[in-house]
């Protein structure tokens, strides 16, 4: 079966499953469908590749942090059942994907059940793995597992809990899950231990998980949480500790998400002044009310997740893609024009001196002793001139054939958008010339395309805000 009819069965079997769990979102399907055919004609693309396959299109809640951050603890009190071992070392070394189970039991199953499921958003991650981390990806099982647990709340949703941050010795396969897990993610709990706030404790996770976080224009996702506050209340310090680290995020450049304080009752031991104590209760318990709505809302936000993925790709090819590409072609034709003066000039002078040392002139008059035979014979004329013109041609497309290849290998191979460094080897063939410097499949049919994707798009999100609101004040009709 060829990639481009094993990723059409996995984009009918997504269609399928929406049928039944949203099926809102099964035309969206076809959208993506249509702007994957424009990506794979620009070459962003491959024939088997989608960009539907790069989003979850189940909600997804991970939760991330250091070890002893207290993870562990929030997802068993989230799910109302002891799912996750805690303690303060590293109780469980790879990340957890945690789903709903029909039959009400609990059960342990592969990272493989995962690595070979296209149906979630871990299809064939080994791949992955073994490209940033060679010999990684047969041992998936180290990596990933999946956890099927009977509880409600996890329900038609993915809940992810990570490793601790600080310390994998497999740490390239281990950042590349994260950002995958982190881009995939509806909502991203970070969580921080209130005992260790100052940055030099957390510095790694800053570094990695914050300022991923800057390169995303998705930052309202993370709930930055600092837990176990609970630890100061003897202090009633609460707001110097949240303000020192507030200040340790800000350092690192954070502008994005929203940040909470939590502790585990179970654990918590109170302290005797109760004023003190029912203040820290009431801001855990404001800030827990919050976070639970939060989660609460990601099967909506994961409807307008997927349609606006769609229009932010549609966006990124046209104006992001489009203008790389074209300044690209603009400094490949530039760099072919100068290395062919610079090579017809130097094969020039080669010819001239060795017409030179053969005593071809008198004086200025190029006089070979067989340019009188040639004269009189034109077939022999005619085959010279072909050989001289095949010399020529050859340099130059030998020419622009490696100065090409040079500027593929400074384009991105994986950005959002798809290939850059394939799309611009497809714009640069043999038969299209070097003065061309629209890219190939681009033109005003594929803008057209392209806007009639962002039209529906439009008339998607109209649709779904339909459901919910009513400017005119009428009755909703997801209340009908």
């Amino acid at each position: 079966m060829t990639p481009a009819k094993r990723m059409e069965q996995r984009l009918k079997r997504l269609q399928e499953h929406l049928k039944r769990e949203n099926p809102v979102l099964v035309d969206a399907v076809n959208q993506y469908r249509d702007l994957d055919a424009i990506a794979q004609k620009l070459g962003l693309l491959g024939a088997g590749e989608s960009y539907a396959t790069q989003i979850s299109w189940w909600p997804m809640i991970s939760v991330l942090g250091t070890f002893s951050a207290g993870k562990s603890s929030f997802i068993n009190t989230f799910l109302g059942l002891d799912l996750q071992r805690t303690g303060n070392q590293a109780v469980d070394d790879r990340f957890t994907v945690i789903t709903y189970s029909p039959d009400g039991q609990v059960r342990t199953l592969p990272g493989l059940a995962l690595d070979g499921d296209p149906r979630f958003p871990f299809y064939q991650i080994s791949e992955d793995i073994e490209h940033v981390s060679k010999g990684e990806g047969a041992k998936i099982d180290n990596y990933l597992q999946m956890k099927v647990a009977p509880s409600e709340q996890v329900r038609g949703k993915i809940l992810i809990d990570s490793p601790g941050f600080d310390a994998d010795e497999q740490r390239k396969a281990t950042l590349k899950i994260t950002d995958h897990i982190i881009e995939l993610s509806d909502l991203v709990l970070v969580f921080f231990d209130a005992r260790h706030p100052e940055p030099g404790a957390m510095q790694d996770t800053l570094e990695h998980l914050v300022k991923g976080s800057l390169r995303r224009n998705d930052g309202s996702k993370f709930l930055f949480i600092l837990n176990q506050i609970d630890t100061s209340a003897r202090e009633d310090n609460l707001e110097d500790i949240v303000s020192s680290w507030q200040k340790a995020l800000v350092q690192q450049g954070l502008s994005a998400g929203s940040f909470h304080i939590l502790f585990n009752d179970k654990l918590a031991v109170p302290v005797p002044n109760e004023s003190v104590w029912a203040r820290y209760v009431a801001k855990r318990d404001a800030d827990y009310q919050r976070i639970m709505a939060r989660i609460n809302g990601v099967n909506t936000e994961r409807v307008y997740r997927i349609v606006g993925a769609m229009e932010s790709q549609a966006n990124q090819i046209e104006q992001q893609a489009i203008p790389r590409l074209r300044e690209a072609l603009q400094r490949w034709k530039k760099q072919v024009l100068i290395a062919d003066v610079l090579a017809f000039g130097l094969l020039g002078i080669v010819l001239l001196a060795m017409s030179i040392e053969f005593g071809y002139w008198e004086g200025l008059l190029f006089n070979p002793p067989w340019l009188a035979s040639l004269a009189g014979n034109i077939w022999a004329t005619g085959a010279v001139m072909a050989m001289l013109a095949v010399l020529i041609i050859s340099l130059h497309f030998l020419i622009r054939n490696r100065l090409a290849k040079r500027v593929a290998a400074s384009l991105s191979r994986a950005e959002s958008f798809g290939n850059l460094s394939a799309a611009f080897l497809k714009s640069t063939p043999f038969w299209r010339s070097i003065f061309q410097a629209t890219p190939a499949g681009w033109g005003r049919k594929t803008r057209r395309r392209l806007d009639m994707i962002r039209h529906a798009t439009d008339r998607f999100v109209q649709y779904l805000n339909d459901r919910f609101t009513s400017p005119s004040g009428e009755k909703p009709k997801s209340a009908s």
